[in-house]
């Protein structure tokens, strides 16, 4: 039989919060990763296309989030503070086939430069 001295010298000796010390660096260690794999990459490709979609120009084709490939051929930038700004409520006019639809710069989803090759961008060749 286990003398009550010896089991009151071991629960003695353990610290009160040493065992919860590796848990929590285990789950910040967790967060991190989840971090650097995940949300930084999006944030990251988020940025480059609203880069994208601010330096739109006349005579880009873009594809819109409904699937149309079409060619800008206006873009009516909203004023803000008396100066004209892109913001993602534009109305960009564009061309497809014979018909002009306006769209929300927004709600394209890719562009396609007006000089770049079509077959890299798409991943298809022509």
């Amino acid at each position: 039989m286990i003398a009550p001295d010896a089991v009151l010298a071991v629960i003695a000796q353990q610290a009160p919060g040493g065992t919860l010390t590796p848990f929590l660096v285990e789950v910040a260690l967790l967060i991190g990763i989840f971090y650097l794999l995940m949300v930084r990459p999006q944030q990251k490709q988020r940025k480059q296309h609203e880069a994208s979609l601010r330096a739109l120009k006349r005579g880009d084709e873009v594809v819109t989030a409904g699937g149309i490939v079409a060619e800008v051929i206006h873009i009516k930038e909203t004023v803000k503070d008396g100066t004209p700004a892109p913001t993602m409520d534009d109305r960009i006019t564009i061309k497809s086939g014979e018909s002009r639809l306006v769209v929300e710069r927004g709600r394209i989803a890719r562009v396609i430069p007006k000089g770049g090759d079509k077959a890299a961008d798409t991943g298809t060749a022509t």
